[in-house]
């Protein structure tokens, strides 16, 4: 539970690092390789988030965190983990809930407009002509994307007019731009609370027409006038639809038109602009990547609770034994506390092949009955990594001894 929060809180992070960088950078980006180029760079975003998910190298880790036993002190600690868990509770339900609202706030919006659209027939030239014009021409749908016309499309659009629109829907489909809107309609579900995503998402949605308008028009650089004008002759006044890739989009009209008046200028090379893109993404991506273990604040901890915890695993025929990426300590009993009783526990945890404890059982203790119940309830709730065995992943043991001290006075091992 608390681990899917921790990643979210992460991913936002990085998401908020971001926009503000490409925010920064756009400028720049648009002067060098033009609108195509600052579209290209909202790569970034998606690879961060993939770098995030990426494990970072165990050996490594287990080099940099020594294997000790769980020592538990009474004060701060007792009060932070009985909150701990029914606030993580809370959040991610909250989470969820905004989630899901989200999700069918935009689903019912695509769905509204599909079924605005009313009945459909195939035209000759490849698209598909509605009934009604709830906002169209348009790119609608992810598997199958069909390019739709409205009724009077023959009507408001000389031929000519009609061609550049086509080729720009179809501009939409080459480049995939349904599948990108379709993207960001998942992310805006996920971080439906982040403070910056709303912004990023209408500055996406724009560089993805003014990229599609740059690679319509640029083989026909004649055509900019009658271009523009076409636009100007289908405002959008329907809503927009959340994953539909529109011909007419108000909000940025005067933009789109901005950018066919300016001549061409000389741009950078496109593959030193690919570079340029993807040098960004990667170094952006192989920050935050690297960065894991310090933003998480959680360090692996071998659990096995004594000195050869490798050799012991390499005569059972494991390559690794169990790992806690986790390991919250119990809370310190109050009672115990008033009677200034301590105590060691020491448990023996089985964790199957996917990583799940499937049983904890207390081997011996101190103080029987004192610490047995709080050591349980936080060995079940430790996040843990299974054994390996010829680069597999096997159910194992593992014993681990739970000390409780009225002092920080370290134990004699």
């Amino acid at each position: 539970m608390t681990e899917l929060l921790d990643g979210l809180w992460q991913a936002s992070l990085w998401l908020a690092v971001g926009v503000v960088v490409l925010a920064v950078l756009r400028p720049l980006l648009v002067r060098l390789g033009g609108v195509a180029l600052a579209y290209r760079s909202w790569w970034l975003l998606p690879l961060l988030l993939l770098a995030l998910m990426l494990p970072l190298p165990q050996v490594a880790l287990l080099q940099q965190v020594p294997t000790l036993p769980l020592k538990v002190l009474p004060g701060a600690i007792d009060g932070a983990a009985g909150q701990s868990l029914p606030w993580a509770g809370v959040l991610l339900a909250l989470w969820a809930l905004g989630t899901g609202l989200c999700l069918l706030r935009d689903l019912r919006a695509q769905r509204r407009f599909e079924r605005g659209m009313g009945q459909l027939c195939a035209r000759a030239d490849g698209s598909w002509q509605a009934s009604a014009d709830p906002g169209l021409p348009a790119l609608v749908g992810l598997w199958r994307p069909r390019i739709v016309v409205g009724p009077d499309f023959d009507q408001q659009f000389t031929a000519q007019e009609q061609g550049l629109i086509l080729q720009h829907e179809r501009s939409h489909r080459r480049n995939g731009d349904h599948w990108a809107n379709g993207a960001l309609l998942m992310a805006r579900a996920v971080f439906w609370f982040h403070p910056l995503l709303p912004w990023a998402a209408r500055r996406f949605l724009r560089d993805q027409e003014l990229a599609c308008d740059a690679r319509t028009i640029a083989p026909q650089p004649a055509l900019r006038g009658l271009y523009a004008s076409t636009l100007l002759k289908a405002q959008l006044v329907h809503p927009v639809a959340p994953a539909v890739c529109h011909w007419r989009s108000q909000p940025v009209l005067k933009e789109r038109i901005a950018m066919l008046k300016q001549s061409k200028r000389k741009a950078l090379p496109w593959v030193s602009g690919q570079v340029l893109v993807v040098g960004l993404c990667l170094g952006m991506g192989a920050v935050a990547w690297a960065s894991q273990g310090g933003v998480a604040g959680n360090p692996r901890i071998g659990v096995e609770p004594f000195e050869h915890a490798e050799e012991d695993a390499a005569k059972a025929g494991l390559d690794r034994p169990i790992q806690v990426d986790k390991m919250p300590p119990p809370s310190y009993p109050k009672s115990a506390i008033e009677q200034r009783q301590v105590g060691v526990v020491n448990l023996r945890v089985e964790v199957d092949a996917k990583g799940h404890p499937t049983d904890v059982q207390v081997l011996s203790a101190t103080n029987p009955g004192v610490f047995d119940a709080v050591s349980i309830a936080a060995a079940r709730s430790w996040t843990y990594r299974p054994a390996m065995k010829n680069g597999m992943p096997v159910a194992g043991a593992v014993k681990i001894p739970i000390t409780y001290a009225m002092d920080n006075t370290e134990d004699s091992q």
